[in-house]
């Protein structure tokens, strides 16, 4: 009788083993990447354009080649998303769900400099990977020492300063310009980060503020501040722009036949529907962002972009979200299981291949960024920074708006 009870026992361990290891063998039938983005509120048409559909399309690309390759096994990709409303309280409560609760294998990173600030501790405590594609801080390297799990793809916004800086210091020296600049920025932390960067940048430049003003997210009546900017005197304006923004002020700019010989305006700019929108009046208008137009793997990103969301990239962080999936991609692979402090360390040191060529990533920030961009002739080309392959020549002075 107890040889029978002993047997029993072994056999049922047996059958709860075979069914866990079963279990485990169904959990890694596929990889469950989570996010949170805004598709609605005020950054649903930065993160609609420029986040949102690189994450589709990556998974799109990813499950159509079988998957990611995990322990010699193909994985697909199965997603959970929810709306963070452009809201920094919810986008941190929907990252603290996917973790605890979804518990996924990988987080995306939310759209914005603000929310992707407000999320880091979150994504710290969890242990993810946090790769915050579309921030743009000065305190980027504070952050990835405090939290050495996330990475900074854009960069310092010290570095678009000086970038704009640099264009406009140039067309100064040789008397196209004088030394005003009008200078509006949007009250949240990229604009005031990068405000107060061109301050110091302009000054260094021998360009001298004529008029420095902000406003608060969501305003849309731009008009009052582009008769400042106007009475201003400057030859060159400077908006540190959010989307909606920048489409608000380039309204008002050309209601107000407001014609600046160099006019720039910030995120936004280099997305399609700002051309779109302004057609032949885009010529000649700078913005954040710009691309090197003469590289095969980026047009081919562009094709493809295209014809699978149905809508061109913007040429700012488009290519560089995706960009930021490969390396995930790659580095998930190479550690050969999902073990998210190992990842963390492959992305930190390792060297990938990406539609932007081989990246490394220099204390764990992008070490390229262009920050500078115009349109020019139908297509939004990088200006600077000028070392940068591809780095075009500004069309000078800007045309009058075309009515």
């Amino acid at each position: 009788m107890l040889r029978k009870s002993l047997s029993r026992l072994a056999l049922a361990a047996a059958v709860s083993a075979l069914a866990g290891h079963a279990g485990l063998a169904q959990a890694q039938d596929k990889i469950r990447i989570g996010y949170a983005i805004s598709k609605t509120g005020p950054f649903a048409g930065g993160a609609g354009v420029t986040t949102l559909p690189n994450y589709q399309l990556w998974v799109k690309d990813v499950n159509a080649a079988g998957g990611i390759t995990v322990g010699g096994k193909k994985l697909q990709i199965e997603v959970v998303e929810y709306d963070d409303r452009s809201n920094s309280e919810e986008a941190v409560k929907a990252i603290e769900r996917l973790g605890t609760q979804d518990k996924v294998d990988i987080i995306l990173p939310p759209w914005g400099t603000g929310l992707n600030l407000a999320v880091g501790p979150t994504f710290n405590r969890l242990g993810y990977p946090h790769l915050a594609v579309t921030a743009a801080t000065d305190r980027a390297p504070e952050m990835a020492k405090r939290w050495p799990n996330s990475f900074w793809f854009l960069g310092p916004s010290k570095a678009g300063a000086v970038a704009l800086s640099e264009v406009l210091g140039k067309l100064k020296a040789e008397n196209k310009i004088g030394a005003k600049v009008a200078m509006i920025s949007v009250a949240d932390a990229f604009g005031i980060e990068l405000a107060t960067a061109a301050r110091a940048a302009f000054k260094s430049a021998g360009l001298e503020i004529a008029l420095d003003k902000t406003y608060p997210i969501g305003t849309q009546d731009m008009q009052a501040l582009l008769k400042d900017a106007m009475a201003s005197g400057a030859d060159a304006f400077v908006a540190f722009s959010y989307p909606p923004d920048t489409i608000a002020i380039t309204d008002a700019a050309r209601v107000l036949s407001y014609n600046p010989k160099v006019y720039y305006t910030a995120v936004g700019t280099a997305f399609p529907v700002f051309k779109g929108k302004f057609g032949a009046a885009a010529e000649g208008v700078m913005g954040v962002g710009g691309w090197n137009v003469d590289s095969p793997a980026l047009q081919a990103y562009f094709k493809r972009h295209t014809e699978v969301i149905g809508r061109e990239p913007d040429r700012w962080a488009s290519p560089v979200t995706y960009v930021s999936l490969q390396m995930l991609q790659q580095a998930i692979e190479r550690v050969g299981k999902i073990d998210n402090a190992a990842i963390i360390k492959e992305l930190q040191t390792g060297t990938f291949d990406t539609i932007m060529g081989k990246i490394k990533l220099a204390d764990n920030i992008m070490p390229i960024v262009w920050w500078v961009g115009q349109w020019q002739n139908g297509e939004f080309v990088g200006l600077a920074p000028t070392s940068y392959a591809g780095a075009k020549a500004p069309l000078f002075p800007k045309p009058a708006w075309k009515q």
